[in-house]
């Protein structure tokens, strides 16, 4: 949930608070993949849909879209809910980031595959 401080005089949240939201999601998922650590090399794609305001309540969403020998291309959706009196979905941000996985020495390090993944 944005508070005040992540807004400007008009109550709308920085749109650099929401970029920083989606790449911690985006993270999230693609450090799961690569089971350990991953670094942001792009943000390939970035639509804000609605302005996000303070108070709402935000979901994010992300698929994987593609996975190389060391990075993943993650898709991210952002919903808010607002008005907590008759609650209402919105769709306010859509964004498409890159990740390649790195090890302890911060290089890139190759993607392990689907079937060597701990279940």
């Amino acid at each position: 949930m944005p508070m005040p401080a992540d807004a400007n005089q008009h109550g709308d949240i920085f749109g650099g608070w929401i970029m920083a939201q989606v790449d911690i999601a985006g993270s999230v998922l693609a450090a799961r993949r690569a089971l350990g650590r991953v670094v942001t090399v792009a943000v390939n794609e970035f639509q804000f849909k609605q302005p996000v305001s303070i108070g709402d309540v935000l979901s994010f969403y992300g698929d994987i879209v593609r996975v190389g020998t060391t990075s993943i291309t993650i898709y991210v959706e952002v919903y808010a809910q607002r008005n907590p009196s008759e609650i209402e979905t919105v769709k306010v941000t859509e964004a498409t980031l890159t990740y390649v996985a790195t090890g302890t020495d911060r290089k890139p390090r190759p993607v392990p595959p689907l079937a060597d993944r701990k279940r």
